[in-house]
């Protein structure tokens, strides 16, 4: 049986005692060896992740591949989009796998951490979910949908309401489109909140955007369910292993990255998640 550790609220209390550290000059440095296994090889990589698919993934490579690469491996689960990244940063834990580049970029900016991806693996598309509403065209005016409330993957969720016509929003905005950016909403309301949440509110809203692991998680198929959905050509939402700066090159983070590209990874996420999670590589044989 895997060992799944859960985030409590000593372990909240815990990042939060240790990012204030880290903010007091307790090492700063974004290149420091501060991370839980400082490197050492014989130490077990410690990674942060969302539980579904993340986790899974992750659990995945730590039950059949690390032990034979020589890697030993701990999963620790968070189910919020925050503290993965702060207990990346102040060496609670040795990486962390739930995120794409857009968000990161967005975090270190308004956090001033230094978090970097490692490679990707996987695409979760976003899609627009509804308990009575079968197709986009039968939503109307006076509806309500909605959406994630931190700023990259609530503009992303807006370009998807907007590429199927649901409402209009000033050109050139991209996926850093807010709701004031919107310039037609076609008579529809829209509700904004934590995307970890989301789903709950499907019961209280006409319809909602949900991104793909918390669509799985609450046994939506993306694939199926989603009465619109994001393209994977071109996507630049990929989900990666990330580290903080400096961390890049551990032996333990390169091992790890290439079992996360590796072709039974592709076959495991292929089988398991049936299109609702894409690979985000090649894994040539």
């Amino acid at each position: 049986m895997r060992k799944n550790i859960k985030l409590t609220a000593g372990i909240a209390a815990t990042a939060a005692l240790a990012l204030g550290l880290t903010a007091c000059g307790t090492s700063s440095d974004p290149g420091s060896k501060d991370s839980a296994g400082s490197g050492d090889s014989s130490k077990a990589l410690v990674v942060a992740a969302s539980p579904t698919p993340h986790a899974d993934i992750l659990n995945f490579v730590k039950d059949n591949l690390a032990e034979k690469a020589g890697l030993k491996l701990e999963v620790k689960e968070f189910t919020d989009y925050v503290l993965p990244n702060t207990a990346t940063e102040n060496g609670q834990v040795d990486a962390n796998f739930f995120q794409h580049k857009p968000y990161l970029d967005d975090f270190n900016k308004k956090n001033g951490t230094h978090i970097v991806p490692v490679v990707d693996v996987h695409l979760e598309p976003l899609g627009l979910y509804s308990k009575n509403i079968k197709s986009v065209k039968d939503i109307k005016a006076g509806q309500t949908i909605a959406v994630p409330n931190d700023t990259t993957n609530g503009g992303r969720a807006l370009q998807l309401l907007a590429e199927n016509g649901l409402i209009t929003i000033k050109p050139g905005v991209g996926t850093n489109a807010k709701l004031s950016d919107i310039t037609d909403k076609k008579g529809l309301e829209f509700k904004e909140l934590e995307a970890a949440t989301v789903p709950r509110a499907l019961n209280d809203v006409d319809a909602a955007v949900i991104n793909g692991n918390y669509a799985i998680e609450a046994k939506l198929s993306p694939a199926k369910d989603a009465i619109a959905l994001e393209k994977a050509d071109g996507n630049p939402y990929a989900n990666f292993l990330a580290v903080k700066e400096g961390n890049e090159k551990d032996a333990r983070v390169q091992k790890l990255a290439e079992l996360l590209n590796s072709p039974e990874v592709k076959k495991y996420i292929d089988d398991t998640y049936k299109g609702s999670v894409i690979p985000a590589f090649g894994a040539a044989q």
